[in-house]
């Protein structure tokens, strides 16, 4: 026979690990700052180059990446500038940008090849933060429909469940 006046206990989630105090301004780079600047997101970013353990908080990816999207596209409006300004006409009578293009396009490959593992790494450390596999990365891979999956994730709130990828570095 039960009793009728047991009352269910819900199980709860596992403790989370004891925060470490931190010196004012001073943040370990394994976890996330949340509120950090531009500044010091970017920072950050080229910090944690190729660290895929640990979070990163929304500001960090959000900054880093609005700043390296202005970088990208002051670059590429400088080359549009100075390809149209240099341009030449060739045999078929066809506009093409004047060498000095090269000038503002070389840069923009050269931080495009450059950043490609430290985005990977951020976004990674940011699906961390919201208590995610960072193989959901893997979806970007979905022509058209996964960067806008990606783009959902990157969105989503911080979970305290996240610091499961706290680990040593």
């Amino acid at each position: 026979m039960t009793d009728n006046n047991a009352r269910f206990t819900p199980p709860t989630a596992p403790p989370l690990p004891p925060v470490t105090p931190v010196a004012e301004g001073e943040h370990p780079l394994s976890l996330p700052y949340y509120g950090a600047g531009p500044v010091t997101a970017v920072k950050r970013f080229f910090q944690n180059y190729a660290v895929f353990s640990g979070r990163a908080s929304r500001a960090e990816y959000w900054w880093t990446t609005l700043a390296f999207y202005l970088v990208i596209i002051v670059l590429s409006v400088l080359a549009g500038v100075v390809g149209s300004a240099t341009r030449t006409v060739d045999q078929y009578g066809e506009y093409q940008p004047g060498g000095a293009i090269l000038v503002f396009v070389i840069p923009i490959l050269l931080i495009t090849l450059a950043s490609i593992v430290p985005f990977i790494a951020l976004s990674v450390r940011r699906l961390h933060d919201a208590n995610l596999s960072g193989l959901f990365y893997l979806l970007n891979f979905i022509p058209s429909l996964g960067s806008l999956i990606m783009l959902i994730l990157a969105v989503l709130p911080p979970q305290p469940e996240g610091a499961r990828f706290d680990g040593p570095r």
